[in-house]
């Protein structure tokens, strides 16, 4: 993973126009039928557009939770092609916004496995990034007996990806990576001023820990943070946690949805962050670098 190693953040591009923008995150539970969870999805940033945002966030899996993990191999596409993928295009068209779609399971190089891709989509419909989620969720929680195997049925990714949108430079991050602040550090080190971080958090681990992993990323890196997750009762049996939340670099949250299917929307300010970082040096002051 290569990022910049220098002190000093990268400029911002001169085609980065806006200060304040409108963003939102959906929250969904979504299910094992890909043309209803979509169906749902529309509905959702219809109402994200309808308060003003400009730039959408889905959840992780906002296509598919399937009644197994290998569900999603079934339904897998080639990058570029596919039901999942035209969805995403066409809803940035319509509505003239930009959309990260959450993740869609695309097509890997093992042939049991897929990426867990998160798509950058711009406001004409054309994808302009792709993440392949870099941590896999192989856990163990005793306390429900539940059990979590993504590397079985997920190829890892291994690159670092931060986009350069008219709001800002976006990273982009997914559910367990939050887990992981040296990946942050890469963002920040090439330039993230927002993250986007769509994520499935379980009940028990998101009740524990969702909420003071993503306002401590927000704090380190002084960014903004777009958490849109999965919260609900899914067909499968699973119970994910929920509580969508946009924070802002100082660890406030501007926004959140506890429980249920949903809109969380706020307004993020650029020039609020760079006051923070002007004001509040510590990007400045590290004195360790990620290798």
């Amino acid at each position: 993973m290569n990022a910049e190693k220098s002190s000093r953040l990268p400029d911002r591009p001169e085609n980065c126009g806006y200060s304040m923008t409108v963003v939102a995150c959906v929250q969904m539970a979504s299910g094992p039928k890909v043309k209803a969870n979509l169906i749902e999805a529309e509905r959702h940033i219809a109402r994200a557009v309808d308060k003003g945002a400009q730039l959408v966030v889905l959840p992780e899996n906002f296509a598919i939770m399937g009644m197994s993990e290998m569900d999603k191999v079934g339904v897998c596409e080639t990058e570029g092609n596919g039901p999942m993928q035209e969805f995403l295009y066409q809803q940035a068209a319509r509505h003239g916004i930009w959309l990260v779609g959450g993740t869609v399971p695309l097509a890997s190089e093992s042939k049991n496995k897929v990426r867990a891709a998160c798509l950058v989509i711009n406001d004409q419909g054309k994808q302009v990034a792709r993440y392949d989620k870099i941590h896999l969720f192989d856990v163990h929680l005793t306390d429900s007996g539940e059990n979590y195997n993504e590397s079985e049925t997920i190829e890892s990714g291994d690159e670092v990806v931060v986009v350069d949108t008219p709001f800002g430079r976006l990273g982009l991050a997914v559910c367990y990576d939050i887990r992981f602040p040296e990946l942050f550090r890469h963002l920040l080190d090439a330039g993230m001023e927002i993250v986007a971080i769509p994520s499935a958090f379980t009940a028990i681990t998101g009740k524990a820990h969702w909420e003071v992993l993503f306002r401590a990323r927000a704090i380190e890196n002084l960014c903004y943070v777009i958490a849109a997750a999965q919260g609900g009762y899914h067909k499968s049996g699973r119970e994910t946690h929920g509580d969508s939340m946009i924070v802002d670099p100082w660890g406030v949250v501007l926004d959140r949805l506890p429980r249920g299917s949903g809109v969380v929307s706020a307004t993020i300010d650029l020039e609020r962050m760079e006051s923070a970082r002007r004001n509040f040096p510590s990007i400045e002051h590290r004195q360790l670098r990620c290798q």
